[in-house]
């Protein structure tokens, strides 16, 4: 993974921007990551893969709810989706 600073990179754009197609680069300000640069295509997966794990973390809670389980049926009922 590449650094620069963030005056670094300001000054050098185009070559992060080029290297943040194969690689993430990291920005920093006074000596501590601030930011992180990644292709568009490489932030869609990481997005794409919480989504995947805020849906799993989400059926797992409801999973362990106590009380009655409604019907799918009822459910679309409700929704007015019949």
């Amino acid at each position: 993974m590449a650094s620069f600073s963030i005056s670094e990179a300001r000054g050098s754009l185009a070559e992060a921007v080029e290297i943040s197609q194969t690689e993430a680069v990291f920005l920093e300000r006074h000596g501590k990551r601030a930011a992180v640069m990644v292709s568009p295509e490489r932030f869609e997966r990481m997005m794409d893969a919480l989504d995947e794990i805020e849906d799993e973390l989400a059926f797992d809670a409801a999973m362990a709810e106590e009380g009655e389980n409604i019907p799918w049926d009822e459910v679309k009922a409700d929704l007015g989706w019949e």
